[in-house]
């Protein structure tokens, strides 16, 4: 398996949410346990215009990882409760994310963030130099479908409805 280099965070989130699916999610715990988990179902938040992304309030504080050039995390809390783990993507200032929503082993961002022992301080890591968290790529093929993305009644009409969120087919 090869980790995933810099090139490829570097492209648009459109670009690379589809070539997500079925990648490996590796979680190094300590010397002896590496968890590794394929990665089955994404979604895109992607600009300031995108009104259910963190960045349709421009650049905050808790935003700011958005804005960075892509290949780090970001990862925030969610309703107090959950840590939810984004790739961001794309160019410095171009604010882009993508959610990992589920893996063949945890049905749920929160799930598997907990299960993964993945909390704030994870927040920016380097997926592509880091010793405890990257991705990575065994070169297998697979389908996926597309669907508006979950949990954003509060976005725009076409916000909510846009098919952003890519799961792979069993």
């Amino acid at each position: 398996m090869k980790r995933l280099e810099l090139d490829f965070y570097l492209q648009d989130a459109l670009k690379i949410a589809p070539l997500l699916i079925g990648k490996i999610l590796v979680r190094k715990l300590d010397d002896k346990t590496i968890l590794r988990q394929r990665i089955t179902e994404v979604e895109i938040y992607r600009g300031e215009e995108d009104t259910a992304c963190h960045a349709r309030f421009g650049k905050t504080k808790r935003s700011e990882p958005l804005y960075k050039q892509g290949g780090i995390t970001y990862v925030y809390l969610c309703y107090g409760v959950h840590y939810l783990l984004n790739v961001v993507t794309g160019r410095e200032e171009q604010p882009q994310a993508i959610l990992i929503r589920t893996t063949e082993d945890y049905n749920g961002p929160g799930k598997l963030t907990k299960a993964l022992k993945i909390d704030k301080g994870f927040n920016e890591i380097d997926l592509t130099t880091s010793k405890q968290l990257w991705i990575e790529d065994d070169q297998q093929v697979v389908s996926y479908t597309t669907t508006k993305r979950v949990g954003i009644d509060y976005a725009t009409d076409y916000y909510k409805n846009v098919e952003w969120r890519f799961i792979i087919k069993k």
